[in-house]
């Protein structure tokens, strides 16, 4: 669907949700990042490369281990940490085409970070003024591996149970602030990075995450089904889902991607 709905929108096909703009802006790490300027939220220091000198150039800048993957891909298909030149040429020749349309994003890897996952749903597309509307967290997902364990693969709870209430404080608004600015109808998966207090966005994903079952299951809201009445101009005032609500207990989700439990 990343890789479709522009296509479809050209063709006069009416795409539902969160526009094919807003996802461009989310999936273009070009755009991503001036999003993230804009907005005064911090981001791993990345570059792009469209080829294996171009990786090779990247990484020697950013310095080993850098975490590489495709772009405009679902469920962490081929990312990678390396820490080595070698180990980045045999990335590039094996495990990606990389092309100026599909350039590989190399990010510099952050160690012993904390990865915390956010599922939100947003009606903000839905109303002419990115203002108005309503944006809502349905769960802070705290890993227990460190950073660099797909999230496909990471056992997480909910809520979180070692992040400071600044740090949640500020996830909270990094959340709020990217699903106005990408006018977000329906859900948005944001991944973040905590080192040292401080917050780093890793990626945001304006659609369904493998992570919204879990969630909703932990604190007792059907986000999708309320997320498909978004797309379909519904707005959550008038479904009745506007505050964020904690449940008042530990749900822990164990993964084994592909297969989630």
């Amino acid at each position: 669907p990343l890789n479709l709905a522009l296509g479809l929108q050209k063709h006069g096909v009416n795409i539902i949700g969160t526009s094919p703009q807003g996802i461009e802006i989310a999936e273009d790490r070009k755009l991503f990042a001036a999003m993230l300027t804009r907005l005064g939220i911090p981001q791993p220091p990345n570059g792009l490369a469209v080829n294996a000198d171009e990786a090779l150039e990247a990484s020697r800048r950013l310095g080993y281990p850098v975490l590489v993957r495709p772009s405009f891909v679902l469920g962490g298909r081929a990312m990678q940490i390396v820490y080595s030149d070698s180990e980045l040429a045999h990335y590039m020749k094996f495990a990606v085409e990389a092309g100026p349309d599909r350039p590989v994003l190399v990010d510099k890897f952050l160690e012993d970070a904390t990865e915390v996952d956010v599922d939100c749903i947003a009606d903000v597309g839905n109303f002419p003024d990115p203002a108005k509307g309503t944006v809502v967290i349905g769960g802070m997902l705290e890993h227990i591996e460190f950073a660099g364990v797909h999230s496909g693969g990471a056992a997480r709870v909910l809520p979180p149970h070692a992040l400071s209430d600044r740090t949640i404080a500020t996830i909270r608004g990094y959340t709020h602030r990217m699903a106005r600015e990408l006018r977000v109808s329906g859900l948005m998966n944001v991944q973040y990075a905590v080192k040292d207090e401080v917050v780093y966005v890793l990626e945001v994903n304006p659609r369904a995450s493998r992570t919204v079952p879990f969630v909703s299951k932990a604190i007792g809201v059907p986000l999708a089904k309320l997320a498909a009445k978004v797309m379909a101009g519904k707005s959550l005032a008038g479904l009745g889902f506007t505050a964020e609500g904690w449940p008042g207990y530990w749900a822990v989700k164990e993964s084994v991607f592909p297969f989630n439990k």
